[in-house]
């Protein structure tokens, strides 16, 4: 009887460790951004803010995109925009794909909304503490037309994230 006392003590122990740190995060920042009616706007920046404290640690910043099938589109332009505490800023010019060679689209969901998780910047280590801006907008335009689509239908959600790094 105290061997089963024993054992169930040492389970339940396990069972809140294992719990305790299922539920540790390595989220630093995430925040989402809805696109009114579901349709990009061209040049329209979307913005986050966020603070940084930990300037020694390694950290991966992503740019989150949920599409619906509304997106017409196998890839995505986005220039973005990083704004120091000092005003310094890093603009950068990304493409990313959206779709495999088959049409589907890729990222994470069962129903016609996907959510793309797209690497921005791996083992960024921030060496200025405090207060950063982060800007986004799309640059998509159609083949052999310079000027970028108007609005760019099937893009939901936009969002940032910063995740410590592995």
């Amino acid at each position: 009887m105290e061997a089963i006392q024993k054992i169930n003590k040492y389970l339940t122990s396990l069972i809140i460790i294992v719990v305790i740190f299922s539920c540790v995060s390595d989220s630093v920042f995430s925040s989402y951004k809805a696109i009114p009616n579901n349709s990009w706007l061209l040049n329209k920046k979307v913005g986050f803010n966020f603070v940084v404290t930990d300037t020694i640690s390694k950290q991966n910043l992503y740019i989150n995109v949920r599409n619906n099938n509304n997106y017409k589109y196998s890839n995505l332009f986005l220039i973005t925009e990083l704004v120091f505490p000092d005003k310094t800023k890093v603009v950068d010019t990304l493409h990313y794909q959206m779709a495999d060679p088959t049409g589907s689209f890729l990222g994470k969901g069962f129903t016609n909304i996907k959510e793309n998780k797209l690497f921005y910047k791996e083992d960024k280590v921030f060496q200025v503490s405090g207060e950063y801006s982060f800007n986004v907008r799309h640059a998509m335009r159609k083949n052999g037309f310079p000027q970028g689509i108007k609005y760019l239908k099937g893009i939901m959600d936009v969002g940032l994230s910063i995740e410590k790094s592995k």
